[in-house]
């Protein structure tokens, strides 16, 4: 989107996010679900459901770097609908860049809200990736589905679901992905329990028996899922990174604020040297991750792969907005702990960072992994002596 065209559609966005949505924060904390029913027409509404889908598809076409401080909005106003919207673009945008043009028949509905597509990859007894437990059968003109995922955000409206599941080329077995429809034969949805923070985006389990998704709906070719996937999961990790600062930002502003208003000792506590400390340390937090963040979107969008980018900014970003938020409480005193201040909400929703799209472990792997392939290393050059 153009620069112009771009600057007039966040504001208007942002502006809508906290009008249409921030009276249904109160309830969502309240009843720990969020009310599609209303929420969904006004993410529609407001353009929020095809940020990341080709315009030739009917969605906005933002680029990464013009999509991550629309995100980080989300975050700031609620986790609930910021993970909601999330995924919904995620998988969009995987989608986008994975699918044939068949498979992409359905982005136009994506884009208008009356589909949405979620990413089916975590299990209950097995580990992400090469220890998949699922497994997908070719039998004639379909895949048989068997096995179960869990923790699947968003489980509640999709419409599709893009499944991860070994196939076997008859000497090994490899991991496929699959775009299976909600309806399919054989496919069982039920919700999980409440979540500790991000409070009414519905994390459900899915159990396949004997599904049978047709064998056009293979995403690339077999064997292709471990790249798929970790196409999806690398640009996924920065919108995470987004979101922690997002919420990093709103602690932030929230604390600066009460600070200048409390008042102990006659002054108010934000001339005490101990809370510019912490103010301070907030800052260069949030600062240091929008830098990554920046280096991350722009080298995407140039075209290159981030492997290295993304899992920095995802575990710089969970851990950053792990100290903000600390550091948000500390500044509000006993009373930040209660509901009456959003600090105990916005420290519950940061902490999902650091589960989603990988732990971690998971990151420092692929970072070292990066480094010891030679990523960022500028060693000098030999002279003769």
């Amino acid at each position: 989107m153009e620069l112009a065209a771009y600057e007039e559609f966040r504001s208007q966005i942002v502006s809508a996010i906290w009008r249409e949505l921030s009276p249904y924060v109160a309830e969502i904390e309240d009843k720990e679900r969020i009310p599609v029913d209303s929420v969904w027409p006004a993410l529609r509404q407001m353009k929020a459901c095809g940020l990341l889908v080709p315009a030739e598809y009917g969605g906005s076409g933002l680029t990464v770097a013009q999509y991550l401080p629309i995100l980080a909005e989300f975050a700031k106003l609620h986790g609930g609908i910021r993970a909601m919207i999330h995924v919904h673009n995620t998988v969009a945008h995987a989608l986008s860049q994975v699918g044939s043009s068949s498979h992409r028949e359905i982005l136009p509905g994506v884009a208008e809200g009356t589909a949405s597509v979620a990413f089916a990859l975590t299990e209950p007894d097995h580990g992400t990736g090469a220890d998949t437990g699922t497994t997908a059968n070719h039998d004639g003109h379909y895949y048989v589905l068997n096995g179960q995922k869990w923790l699947i955000t968003n489980s509640d409206i999709a419409s599709h679901f893009m499944v991860f599941a070994k196939t076997s080329n008859g000497v090994q077995s490899q991991l496929s992905c699959l775009l299976a429809d909600r309806d399919t034969p054989g496919l069982h949805i039920e919700a999980l329990p409440e979540t500790m923070g991000c409070k009414g985006a519905q994390h459900g389990l899915l159990t396949f028996h004997n599904a049978r998704v047709p064998d056009d709906r293979l995403l690339g070719s077999e064997g292709s899922g471990i790249d798929e996937m970790e196409r999806a999961l690398e640009i996924s990790r920065v919108f995470v990174a987004a979101s922690s600062l997002g919420t990093a930002e709103r602690a932030l502003e929230l604390s600066v604020q009460f600070a200048k208003e409390r008042v102990t000792f006659g002054k108010p506590i934000a001339e005490r040297q101990a809370v510019q400390r912490y103010l301070a340390e907030m800052a260069m937090d949030i600062h240091a991750l929008r830098m990554l963040l920046d280096d991350a979107a722009r080298k995407y969008d140039a075209g290159g792969r981030i492997p290295f980018e993304a899992s920095a900014c995802k575990l710089f970003g969970l851990e950053a907005v792990g100290r903000v938020t600390d550091r948000a409480l500390l500044v509000h005193g006993g009373i930040g702990y209660t509901r009456r201040h959003q600090i105990e909400r916005l420290y519950r929703d940061a902490r999902l960072n650091w589960l989603e799209e990988g732990t971690p472990t998971i990151q420092h792997l692929v970072i070292a992994r990066e480094v010891l392939r030679g990523h960022g290393l500028r060693l000098p050059e030999t002279r003769d002596r």
